[in-house]
């Protein structure tokens, strides 16, 4: 039999879950995502209007970094919103694989505002040091902490819970943001405290203290959109198709497995080999059935290109023609 190079992309044949219900499925965890950015927008944009109110009236360095901070990671939410809708748009002849690499562009987006915000919180910080000012307004300092603590917590929980569910990076590395502006905002307590005790310089220290923090997300976001920019998945879930393709009837051997995240869509290139001697007919219905079982199997999977080679006869080489392409 000639080598059966037939291809299977996604939709490319009937089958229950073309079409309609791969859209449908597209469009709803992008409308998921665009759900969780507008409420955490509306949280975390009334959190800073509140910090922002105390500090003009403590005149708090740290606070003053907690909130920048927290309107920073408000503001990701819009180059976000604009990639989720650009992620719906259908695929065309230009952007062949669709719009879902627009989320990792708002990835690198949000990682220079993190970025501008450790910046600037870190300014701040060094200039109260140099210059001491006293806290006023200690207990609405303290106050304001823990309402950004609690508002940035949940607003975390939210995206990271989503955005893991989804697979989307640029949200998982929102959530990350949040939850550190949480934790400074504990920082941010500490300050007010050890004013409140005649340590004044404690507000600009934990000013600095709340910087390092940030460039501590700001490594694991810039982290976590880098990997999607070189398309990195999680090892495990090669295994897992390895083994969903393996248990195929008609399968003998699983040959190379790639995958790559394309927003928060999972995309699949697969090669598998069948008895040399079965039919073009019979070839494809093994691929067919390895595809749907990819797109049940294996989580967030959106699209599947299977395809078939020979096994046998022994000694043959069915890619001889190609190998001094494949040299590389």
């Amino acid at each position: 039999m000639h080598h059966v190079a037939a291809r299977h992309p996604l939709g490319a044949h009937a089958h229950a879950h073309d079409g309609v219900d791969r859209t449908d499925a597209a469009l709803e965890t992008s409308s998921r995502g665009m759900r969780v950015l507008a409420v955490s927008f509306a949280v975390l944009m009334a959190t800073a209007a509140l910090q922002a109110v105390v500090v003009v009236a403590s005149g708090s360095v740290a606070l003053l970094g907690d909130t920048l901070h927290n309107l920073a990671d408000a503001l990701t939410a819009v180059p976000l919103a604009i990639a989720f809708s650009f992620g719906r748009r259908a695929a065309t002849r230009r952007f062949t694989y669709g719009y879902g690499r627009a989320e990792d562009l708002a990835g690198i987006v949000i990682v220079l505002l993190i970025a501008a915000s450790a910046g600037l919180a870190g300014y701040e910080a060094v200039t109260r040091l140099l210059n001491p000012q006293d806290l006023r307004a200690v207990g609405w300092v303290a106050g304001a902490a823990l309402v950004g603590f609690a508002g940035n917590e949940w607003v975390a929980r939210y995206r990271i819970k989503v955005g893991r569910e989804i697979g989307s990076a640029a949200l998982v590395a929102d959530g990350l943001h949040a939850r550190t502006d949480g934790f400074t905002s504990l920082a941010v307590l500490l300050g007010a405290g050890g004013a409140a005790l005649g340590f004044p310089l404690a507000d600009p220290i934990v000013g600095l203290l709340i910087t390092f923090a940030i460039c501590f997300v700001l490594r694991d976001a810039a982290r976590e959109v880098y990997h999607r920019l070189m398309d990195a998945v999680d090892p495990a879930l090669v295994d897992r198709a390895e083994r969903i393709l393996g248990a195929v009837d008609g399968v003998r051997h699983v040959g190379s497995v790639r995958l790559r995240w394309i927003g928060h869509a999972l995309h699949a290139e697969v090669e598998i080999l069948v008895d040399h001697d079965m039919s073009v007919v019979d070839a494809h219905a093994v691929a067919v059935e390895a595809e749907h079982r990819l797109i049940h199997e294996l989580p967030r999977l959106r699209a599947a290109t299977v395809h078939t080679d020979p096994h046998g006869p022994a000694g043959a080489d069915h890619h001889a023609t190609l190998s001094a392409h494949r040299s590389g």
